[in-house]
């Protein structure tokens, strides 16, 4: 237990990831309503909206109105998701309100690459020189890598260690190429194809690789298995975790229609809390706030804490 970090960064994506795969429509106002909530709950990062193609994602022809609508709390970062100019510049429209940072967004998976962006990886790379020059004429420094099915495909089967270190190097090439220093790599389990083994081999690869850079975890319930692979993750020391309130979301180009989404918010709160590792979350506050998001989307999300509750409520009944 030594060695498990003291605290770890949650990113919340459970807004960007839930509104752009549930049918909808969903109002903006209850976009607004979700993440003005979410930030009540002790959580710094929240991913609000994604400036994609409309028409492949209309949950999200609405971002500007979100980006615009929210109130904005002291102390939190509110990002945005985007994967080409087009969006850059959709996104720069909010830099007084939006954490703007660039990314490199890469897929270990080829065939992946080309179902999400439509692009295979030797173009993909090409679009990120193009994205990276554009980030810099704006400002925007370029920090992250990005690996989408870093530990399997449901298109290209299993990925293997020596797949997602190439992909990982061929990212810091384009941002070396740039002038920019990449300081984050983020692992995505995009397909839920994560074991802990596999975690800690693809995890370890990469740091076997490059130990000065902070790798954080986006983890998929799809196979639940999620808290398992966070917990492998945090044996590791990794200390960075996207997931999202209540389960919410999932890829909607991984070809499973009703898979589960990603790792639940509360769930990994819980998880960390138990262990003694620091989240600076209100985990009761935000097990409300994932049972606003049942309202919201009109349905049960995967998430067993929003029946469940936290085991400090417990405590308290038992005090």
């Amino acid at each position: 237990m030594a060695d498990l970090p003291k605290s770890v960064d949650i990113f919340e994506e459970g807004p960007r990831e839930g509104f752009q795969i549930e049918p909808g429509p969903i109002p903006a106002a209850d976009k607004i309503a979700l993440v003005e909530a979410l930030a009540e709950t002790g959580l710094r990062h929240i991913q609000i909206c994604s400036f994609v193609n409309t028409r492949l994602v209309p949950g999200w022809a609405d971002a500007e109105a979100v980006a615009a609508g929210f109130r904005p709390k002291d102390g939190v970062h509110y990002t945005a998701l985007w994967f080409n100019e087009n969006g850059l510049n959709r996104a720069l429209a909010f830099r007084d309100r939006l954490t703007l940072g660039g990314s490199i967004s890469l897929a270990a998976s080829n065939a992946f690459s080309i179902k999400n962006l439509n692009r295979g990886h030797a173009e993909n790379l090409e679009a990120m020189r193009k994205q990276t020059a554009v980030h810099r004429k704006n400002g925007i420094a370029v920090t992250r890598v990005g690996v989408m099915a870093a530990f399997g495909c449901n298109y290209q089967g299993d990925i293997t260690p020596a797949q997602v270190v190439q992909t990982v190097a061929d990212g810091l090439a384009v941002a070396a190429e740039a002038g920019e220093t990449v300081t984050d790599v983020s692992l995505a389990d995009t397909m839920g194809w994560a074991t802990p083994i596999r975690i800690e081999r693809g995890v370890g690869a990469v740091r076997e690789r490059w130990p000065q850079l902070r790798i954080g975890l986006h983890l998929h319930d799809t196979r639940g298995l999620a808290v398992a692979n966070a917990h492998a993750g945090l044996k590791l020391g990794v200390t960075k975790f996207d997931s999202t309130v209540g389960g919410l979301g999932g890829c909607p180009f991984a070809g499973q229609k009703g898979a589960a989404g990603n790792i639940c918010t509360e769930e990994l709160a819980l998880l960390c809390e138990e262990m003694g590792i620091a989240t600076g979350i209100d985990l009761d506050a935000l097990i409300e706030v994932g049972r606003l998001a049942e309202r919201i989307v009109g349905h049960q999300l995967p998430s067993e804490l929003l029946r469940a509750g936290s085991l400090d409520a417990f405590r308290r009944k038992a005090a």
